[in-house]
This record gives structure tokens, C-alpha cells and sequence, in this order.
């Protein structure tokens, strides 16, 4: 016998998570929800980590989720296992709780660099409000910031830190920043933005190893024997879907690498289990393929959708993904589409004058996906020409 029962259980503490807590709460089943999270602070936005809460333009209370009322929520608190058959999950406070239901939304972990000095003092990563804390405290005393990698995290986080006074240098494998998500041509104008605010952008390098000599990083070093030199690095490069405790559970995971779902978000070896965010791959209804989604926004509307299936109205994920991102007060950006493969771009705007928008398309010129910047491009009517397939 399990210590205790509910009948829907929460498992993780991000926004998927949180919102699936609300639309539950919304049909009545406010007290009959238990979430679970092993961060320190309730459920809470991520892209303040890299924006405004590194820079101390938001606070703590400002990033935070509210949960509706009746809503339990344990913090500190890690589901060590899960057994689906049984429907019973153990706790690393030792009680167990049985379930009728459940979500898995447990995220990502950041991908780490397996590289010659990483022991060193001075590193960081980030994915957490901690990681922003640790990472604003030691670049107080920084003049020098080395970022590793080209996208989102590495680019914000070169912005939010030029914004306090740091230099910052930025190393990628690409040629351009962004280049992976948007293009060679987007990624200039975004390598243009940093450049023209001070950062310095160097593309197409290879980290091999952290160098220092004591114990704290004294920078980089290249391939081909070129070192850059920095007292404090930040490593932005990528994040990898946390299916540990999927895995254990015997949860099947898709090529994706995301806990395999249905349509409607539900595993498809124990249909009492759903799934949301950046963990979650399903089967997608609107783009006939499946996707595994890390953009927030995307993660709320799969944790809407994973409620009420957990309530029996099971219906397709039909939400168009969708992104926004911003460097400091220099430019920003929103694209709706999945990540793609695509066979050319249609450009709109000007880019010169910071608002244009471009068109993904594949190579029957149906649109893949649509990135505005600077306010450009209608995205309402991209999302009904990728609903309908046009």
C-alpha cells in the first residue's frame, strides 16, 4: 500500500508542469493535484535566467509561476522512481504515492563539455535561477567573458553581460550566430546586432580545452593551438531531454530523444502517463511527424493539452509551436514553426532597418515556418498557412 493517493500527479517544476496545474485546478480538480519538483523555488519561467533576472532588471517573485489554490506543491523534492503498472511513485522524501494519472515534464539538463579543465573555478552553465545567481556573482569582478556557442543561451547571455559593463567575446562552430535555427542570413544580421554593441563574434572555431594554470579558467583554447584569453566563462551549448527517470520507469523513448507520446501527449507504452516539454516527443497530427519541442510557450500549450487528457478529453496537440527571444533592448525576435529542414527563404523588409521577416519553405514552396524580427511579418496568418498546410 502506497503512504498516500491522488488522483493526478505532477512530476517536474517548469511551466509545463505548472500549467497543466491550472487547466486541472480550471475543471475542478484543484485539490486533487499533486506536484512534484526538485528545484528550489516553485515552478518559474526559464528565459528570465538569461535576460532580465541576470541582469537584475526582474526579481525572483517576478519569474514565478503562481499555482491556483489547492494545488500541492513539494520543492526540494525528487521522484527517485516511478512504476507505471502500479501507478506508484516513490519520493526521495521515502513516501510513496499512488496515482491515477500522471505527468512527466522533468525538462532538460544542460549539455555539459567534456573537455581538459573543466574542473576549473570560473565555468559556467545555465539553466536555473541559481546558475543566474552564481553566474552574476562572479562576473562582478570579470573584465574578460569567454561564451562558448552561437545560439540562444550563448547570445543572450553575451547581451544581458555586455549590458553590465562586460566584455564578451563569443566562439562557435557555425559561421554566424543563430545560423543553426534561422540561416546564414538572419544570423548575419544578429552577428551585425552584437557587433555593433561591442561583442566580439568569432565563428567557425573549436573549443578543445579550458586553460588554466591554478585553479580558476584563465579562458580557452582553440584547435590549432589558439588561445583566448578570459577570466569567466559561460557555455551555452544546447540541452539534452531528462528521460532519466522515463527511462527507469520503462518508459519508451523516441528517436527524438523524448519520452514517445501520441498524438494527444500520451506514452505510448502507459497510456495512464503523459508527457510535456522539452522531454516530450510526440506524434504530431498538425505537422504529420514527430517533434520534440524545447521553446516555453510550446511546453504551456503541451501542459494544457496533457491535463486534459489526465481528465479524459483526450484530443491532438494542435498548437503551432511558437519562440520569442530578445538581445537586452537590441533586437528581437519571434518565429512559429517547428525546428526544419528547409529548401529556401523568402525575405521581407528591411533588414538594414532591423524589422524583417523571413519565410522557410520546403521545396513545393509550403511554408515550413516564419521568423519576424523587429515587429515584422504577420505571424497570425503563418499559423493559419501552417495549420492548413499551405
Amino acid at each position: 500500500m502506497a503512504d498516500r493517493h491522488v488522483p493526478h500527479l505532477l512530476i517536474g517544476g517548469g511551466i509545463a508542469a505548472a500549467t497543466a496545474a491550472r487547466v486541472l485546478h480550471e475543471h475542478g480538480a484543484g485539490g486533487d493535484v499533486l506536484l512534484v519538483s526538485r528545484e528550489l523555488d516553485p515552478p518559474y519561467h526559464r528565459p528570465p535566467v538569461s535576460k532580465g533576472y541576470l541582469r537584475g532588471d526582474e526579481t525572483r517573485q517576478d519569474a514565478h509561476i503562481p499555482l491556483p489554490d489547492g494545488v500541492e506543491l513539494l520543492t526540494r523534492t525528487s521522484v527517485l522512481g516511478l512504476d507505471p503498472g502500479a501507478r506508484v511513485a516513490t519520493l526521495s522524501t521515502k513516501q510513496t504515492v499512488s496515482f491515477d494519472t500522471a505527468l512527466l515534464a522533468t525538462g532538460a539538463m544542460v549539455r555539459r563539455l567534456a573537455l581538459d579543465g573543466a574542473q576549473l573555478e570560473g565555468i559556467h552553465y545555465l539553466r536555473a535561477l541559481g546558475n543566474a545567481d552564481a553566474l552574476r556573482r562572479d562576473a562582478e569582478a570579470a573584465e574578460h567573458v569567454v561564451i562558448v556557442g552561437g545560439s540562444y543561451v550563448g547570445c543572450e547571455v553575451a547581451a544581458s553581460l555586455t549590458t553590465l559593463g562586460k566584455r564578451c567575446t563569443v566562439l562557435m562552430q557555425e559561421a554566424e550566430p543563430l545560423e543553426r535555427h534561422f540561416g546564414a542570413r538572419a544570423g548575419r544580421f544578429f552577428r551585425g546586432v552584437l557587433e555593433a554593441h561591442g561583442v566580439e563574434v568569432r565563428g567557425g572555431v573549436e573549443v578543445q580545452a579550458f586553460a588554466g594554470d591554478g585553479e580558476r579558467v584563465e579562458g580557452v583554447a582553440l584547435a590549432g593551438g589558439e588561445r583566448v584569453a578570459g577570466d569567466l566563462v559561460v557555455c551555452g551549448v544546447g540541452a539534452i531531454p531528462d528521460v532519466t527517470l522515463a527511462r527507469k520507469a520503462g518508459v519508451e523513448i523516441g528517436p527524438l530523444g523524448g519520452a514517445r507520446c501520441d498524438a494527444a501527449l500520451r506514452s505510448v507504452s502507459h497510456p495512464q502517463l503523459f508527457a510535456a516539454g522539452d522531454m516530450c516527443e510526440y506524434a504530431s497530427a498538425l505537422h504529420g511527424r514527430a517533434l520534440r519541442i524545447e521553446h516555453e510557450d510550446h511546453a504551456a500549450e503541451q501542459g494544457a493539452t496533457a491535463a486534459r487528457g489526465m481528465l479524459g478529453q483526450d484530443a491532438p496537440h494542435a498548437a503551432v509551436p511558437y519562440f520569442f527571444s530578445d538581445l537586452a533592448d537590441w533586437a528581437s525576435l519571434e518565429y512559429v514553426g517547428p525546428a526544419m529542414v528547409w529548401a529556401r527563404e523568402e525575405v521581407a523588409g528591411s533588414e538594414a532597418g532591423g524589422a524583417f521577416a523571413v519565410d522557410y519553405l520546403d521545396g513545393e514552396d509550403r511554408l515550413l515556418a516564419r521568423l519576424s524580427v523587429g515587429g515584422a511579418g504577420d505571424l497570425d496568418a503563418a499559423r493559419e498557412r501552417l495549420r492548413d498546410g499551405r
